[in-house]
């Protein structure tokens, strides 16, 4: 009896002082087990369906439930980019692509949830294109990166079918169905659910704060650099593309629509269907921005109206922009760029109101042409757009406006020229969020102390609905034309319509 109890113990204290096992890497969702990757501080789990693949049949139409499958399911690697042109990085002609991916820290608890909506003008891009990891560690929240249908894929409508226009919209939401349905298995809390998304990822979030299909499925919305309000002049956001906007009426898309199956000789939708994906692709290096339908059961009101109006989901909302996102655009303005160039812009792009502009930006109040014309892009295209959108949204729920404002972030994949530096210009704050899959480039120490504090402010509103919080800078409430500045050692609140004149753009 003595030797037994003497075992019994041993064996106690074994398991006492034994670390904990790591969570297993195998996990069971709704439709089938799936086995990821497990890491010392966290596992990863890449190319999870959430809808069956939208081919054949299913081209343009709503996202379909997935086809539970028996066994394990490797999921190790990311799946195929949706189908797009070479615009963004890598060309794909593959449609079997309604698959996401999901990082989760190993530590005990029901975590928040952060969906990413990627950008790329709803044309490119994939959700596998940055990793989350040092996000999901540092903030202790589970990330979900998704993919969805894009360009014609997406965006397509035809007299011939009752809604469309937003196909891309519908897989957001069909992906945040599967959030829901399967957040607790991977240590996420399916009732604290943040859609974040940049560029025409935020356009895409706030859509679907005015999306009825999109009621209950997040609890929280993070909107950078893109606005419900959005629209541009011509070369606004992609020099040499026309005015334009995020939106288009259903009317417009079901026309463009007729207009694609004239040109490949087809009388309907089901001869469409039947075309290979490489032949509705736009071909060569295309950069587009792909507008979605509104007037139809995914986005029944064009969304600034939606947001104007009061008709949105009234959760609390951080939203802002980058302090020069307009420098971008200027970049790929071709050299040289003289007064004769800053003014036949203005024209292009302001016609008889161009003579206002430029006594309002002359060029040698901002250093250069390129600038100044960087400065009417940030204002006119981004920030007092933001402005707006913020106004809009503070009359009903709580807003926390922010602005980006690293002018010595990194430049990554952009060459920007020598009448030109790029300050902080736009998605120049994806790097301190993420680790961006091929970057070249890294944080300096002060910037790398600013990525901690933006992935504690939003993972704390993820967690609660309130960024602040332990030893942050404090962040008022959006309270007219107020955001926080973000820039290395200098977070402090700015008045944002002032900093960009939205007087003049209003």
């Amino acid at each position: 009896m003595l030797t037994k109890l003497l075992v019994a113990t041993a064996l106690a204290a074994g398991v006492a002082d034994a670390p904990p096992a790591p969570p297993a890497e195998v996990v069971r969702t709704a439709d089938g087990a799936v086995r990821g990757v497990a890491a010392a501080d966290h596992r990863t789990f890449q190319g999870i369906p959430f809808a069956a693949p939208p081919v054949g049949e299913l081209r343009w139409r709503s996202p379909q439930p997935v086809t539970p499958w028996p066994g394990v399911r490797e999921t190790t690697t990311p799946s195929a980019r949706c189908a797009q042109a070479a615009g963004g990085g890598t060309p794909s002609d593959d449609e079997d692509c309604l698959y996401l991916n999901v990082t989760t820290p190993n530590t005990p608890g029901r975590k928040p949830v952060l969906v990413w909506v990627h950008g790329g003008g709803n044309s490119y891009g994939a959700g596998a294109d940055v990793d989350p990891t040092r996000l999901a560690v540092k903030g202790d929240v589970v990330v979900v990166t998704i993919n969805y249908r894009l360009g014609v894929f997406s965006a397509f409508a035809h007299p011939d079918l009752a809604g469309g226009g937003a196909f891309g919209l519908e897989d957001q939401q069909a992906a945040l169905r599967w959030v829901r349905r399967n957040a607790t298995a991977f240590g996420g809390d399916p009732n604290r659910v943040t859609l974040f998304g940049e560029s025409s990822g935020g356009f895409d979030v706030c859509g679907q704060l005015t999306s009825p299909g999109a009621r209950k499925l997040f609890q929280r919305a993070i909107i950078q650099s893109g606005t419900c309000a959005s629209s541009w002049p011509a070369n606004g956001v992609i020099h040499t593309q026309p005015a334009g906007s995020p939106w288009l009426s259903l009317a417009e898309s079901r026309s463009h629509g007729a207009d694609l199956a004239a040109r490949h000789g087809c009388a309907d939708v089901e001869c469409l269907r039947m075309l290979p994906a490489a032949d509705l692709i736009p071909q060569g290096n295309s950069t587009i921005i792909t507008g979605m339908a509104y007037g139809a059961e995914v986005l029944p009101t064009r969304p600034d109206l939606a947001l104007a109006g009061g008709a949105f989901h009234r959760i609390p909302v951080i939203a802002g922009h980058t302090r020069d996102e307009g420098r971008l655009a200027a970049a790929f303005v071709p050299r040289p760029f003289t007064e004769e160039t800053y003014r036949s812009l203005l024209a292009e792009a302001f016609g008889d109101r161009a003579p206002w502009v430029v006594a309002e930006y002359p060029s040698d109040a901002f250093g250069s042409p390129a600038l100044a014309y960087a400065q009417v892009l940030t204002d006119r295209v981004w920030a007092c757009r933001h402005v707006a959108d913020h106004r809009a949204m503070a009359r009903h729920t709580t807003v926390y406006g922010y602005e980006f404002a690293d002018r010595t972030a990194p430049t990554g994949w952009f060459t920007f020229p020598p009448d030109l530096p790029p300050g902080a210009f736009h998605s120049s704050e994806l790097p301190y969020l993420f680790d961006l899959v091929g970057f070249p480039g890294t944080l300096g120490p002060a910037q790398a102390a600013l990525a901690d504090q933006l992935i504690a402010y939003w993972s704390r509103f993820a967690a609660t609905g309130d960024p602040n919080g332990g030893d942050l800078p404090r962040w008022q409430a959006f309270r007219g034309a107020n955001a926080q500045s973000l820039a290395p050692g200098a977070i402090a609140q700015v008045d944002v319509a002032a900093e960009h004149n939205c007087t003049f753009w209003r």
